[in-house]
């Protein structure tokens, strides 16, 4: 299970989490949507209705650490328990933090959540973004994190709306709303192998025993006329939805989105000057009574 908000895991994206083969495109997709999306994440741990700070948080999907060292830099008390199931994302995690000086604050946990879970301690925040979607048995999964928070406890469960938009609706000019019909590919896919991905979680959490304190919606939008990062991300989004989802276009799309992704030529997205970056996060933050 991993982040990608992970959407990176979002073609997964998303990341199929949790049976996706480790990739250095995920790596990288997961490292740039921490990157370029970075405000909106500290945005909601500020947002979160903590009635004292943590001391022990355990990030579930952690990616390669986007929730990991967001919460980290919030709660500079806190220790973090990081669990992904891939090896390559909890490298790179453990690369970043030694990188940042925090390593001594941070414990990575090998694991398939699906299965049976090891020994995570009793942590007072359990995050959890983009990577409940992707449990066999989310329900299961809220229940076991309701046993395992201390009283008290908070549960954040981030989603994605959905897969990023980057070009403007008539983009590209030889095949306008091309985006529309690459997204109407994916959603076709998630419907049949993420099911509860853009789930209400709301209700679910409540089934599993929790009280939800709050649910926040942020929208995105990031201009990329001046940031080179977004059209990096964008890139890196749009080829691994390529690379897994782009089966049903037809073949002229095919054709207008290797042009997009091939970054020699003159129509590469990288040329762009009109990216943005636009989605939806919701978070919800659920106690243990």
């Amino acid at each position: 299970m991993t982040h990608p908000s992970s959407h990176a895991a979002h073609a997964h994206p998303g990341a199929h989490h949790t049976h996706t083969p480790d990739s250095h495109d995920q790596v990288e997709l997961l490292d740039l949507d921490a990157e370029v999306l970075a405000e909106h994440t500290d945005s909601i741990t500020a947002w979160l209705p903590l009635k004292s700070a943590p001391r022990h948080i355990l990030d579930l999907g952690c990616g390669t650490g986007a929730g990991t060292f967001a919460l980290l830099a919030r709660f500079p008390e806190a220790q973090v328990t990081a669990v992904d199931v891939s090896a390559s994302h909890l490298h790179r995690l453990r690369a970043k933090a030694e990188e940042l000086g925090v390593a001594d604050r941070v414990r990575t946990v090998l694991a398939d959540l699906d299965a049976d879970w090891p020994a995570l301690g009793r942590p007072d925040l359990v995050w959890g973004s983009a990577s409940v979607h992707h449990m066999a048995d989310p329900d299961r999964a809220l229940s076991k994190v309701y046993d395992l928070l201390s009283p008290g406890g908070l549960f954040a469960v981030v989603e994605l709306a959905g897969f990023p938009r980057f070009l403007p609706d008539d983009a590209p000019q030889e095949r306008p709303g091309l985006e529309d019909r690459c997204h109407a590919a994916l959603e076709h896919h998630h419907a049949e192998h993420v099911p509860h991905r853009g789930a209400d979680w709301g209700p679910r959490l409540t089934a599993a025993g929790f009280t939800v304190e709050g649910e926040r919606s942020i929208t995105v939008h990031i201009e990329g006329s001046d940031d080179q990062s977004v059209g990096q991300y964008a890139l890196s989004s749009l080829k691994r939805l390529r690379a897994g989802d782009a089966d049903t276009l037809a073949a002229e799309d095919l054709s207008a989105l290797d042009r997009l992704l091939d970054t020699d030529s003159p129509q590469s997205i990288l040329r762009r000057r009109d990216l943005a970056v636009r989605t939806e996060r919701t978070v919800w933050a659920a106690r243990r009574a």
